[in-house]
């Protein structure tokens, strides 16, 4: 069963979404409803939902406003009474972009999308949104993360964008088995290591598959030499 988190900020609205996932082939239940941004927010956080429906026009601020705020982004239907946020909302990989009045087999086509794969999916991707242009990036694809000031860089692909979220912030979410911080300001991700090699500084010089070199901190070097036997 699809746990479902509603944001839209007309009633009457988010009654048609419940009436039209009450019956649905595929087996859906609302855990949470929100009537904007920061409703949404404190409904996301408090609930492990596998999709949110998210009306794109909220009274504080904008579906992909709300989307740039999470840590980490569950599989998300855009719905809206307007087609030209859509084009945005597909460079995003949104699974679907429902145009209102909603119709019932187009919400099953949507559900469709997420039913097999919404709880893996859920866990591995955090939207970013600099400017007009928005992405979702599964952590695996990201290489570094790097501090400047109170925003990160996030480097993937060929992407830079600044999030604002400070490394800190970013280093408590983070598996700490895959992302470490390795200086005061940069977090790498080891799956994208493809050499490690001793620096003149007394710390570790690492190499990444983009041929990026990062520099480990003399100390964070020791502790790391300690828990990977280097």
């Amino acid at each position: 069963m699809l746990k479902v988190v509603l944001i839209d900020d007309e009633r009457l609205a988010r009654d048609e979404l419940r009436r039209l996932l009450s019956h649905s082939r595929i087996p859906c239940h609302i855990v949470a409803e929100a009537a904007d941004v920061a409703q949404g927010l404190e409904a996301i956080a408090s609930h492990a939902a596998d999709l949110i429906l998210l009306d794109i026009q909220l009274p504080d601020g904008t579906g992909f406003d709300l989307l740039a705020a999470l840590d980490r982004v569950p599989p998300v239907i855009f719905t809206s009474a307007y087609d030209h946020y859509a084009l945005r909302a597909f460079a995003v990989n949104a699974l679907d972009y429902l145009l209102k009045p909603i119709e019932p087999e187009r919400l099953e086509q949507a559900l469709q999308k997420v039913a097999p794969a919404a709880p893996a999916a859920s866990q591995d991707k955090i939207f970013l949104q600099e400017g007009e242009r928005c992405w979702f990036v599964a952590l695996d694809q990201i290489t570094l993360f790097e501090s400047e000031g109170n925003y990160t860089r996030v480097y993937f692909d060929q992407q830079r964008p600044l999030m604002l979220r400070s490394l800190s912030q970013l280093e408590a979410r983070l598996n700490p088995s895959h992302f470490i911080r390795i200086n005061r300001s940069q977090i790498v991700n080891l799956r994208s290591v493809a050499q490690i090699t001793s620096s003149p500084t007394g710390g570790l010089t690492l190499v990444l598959h983009n041929q990026m070199r990062v520099q480990m901190s003399r100390r964070r070097s020791s502790a790391f030499k300690q828990g990977h036997q280097l």
